[in-house]
């Protein structure tokens, strides 16, 4: 689905021109920009949260000469997807999955 898409689901669900509803979408979006911006969480109760994660600063390779470079420490948006998104994309994981999933956890503690 792209933006367009968007909007035009938009448009025909409120009844609003598309540019009505392309200025609603914006304004959504542009919303959940400064949010995060301020370093906000941007909770879409039961959908999920935008979030800001920080990255540590680290070494990497550069993969033409692989000389050494460093990379420096940056924040980045990450999205974590709501219970009923996940239900509904990938249905419930299975109970022997959430064991193999927990031991392989604890096997990485220790």
């Amino acid at each position: 689905m792209t933006k367009a898409d968007l909007i035009d689901t938009v448009a025909g669900e409120v009844e609003l021109s598309k540019r009505q509803a392309g200025e609603v979408v914006d304004l959504i979006l542009e919303e959940i920009k400064l949010a995060l911006q301020k370093g906000d969480r941007v909770a879409l109760t039961p959908f999920g949260s935008f979030v800001v994660r920080s990255r540590k600063a680290r070494e990497g390779r550069n993969p033409k000469t692989g000389e050494k470079i460093k990379i420096a420490a940056r924040k980045v948006p990450a999205f974590v997807a709501g219970k009923s998104l996940k239900d509904a994309v990938g249905g419930t994981r299975s109970s022997s999955a959430k064991k193999t999933s927990a031991k392989k956890k604890s096997a990485k503690r220790k």
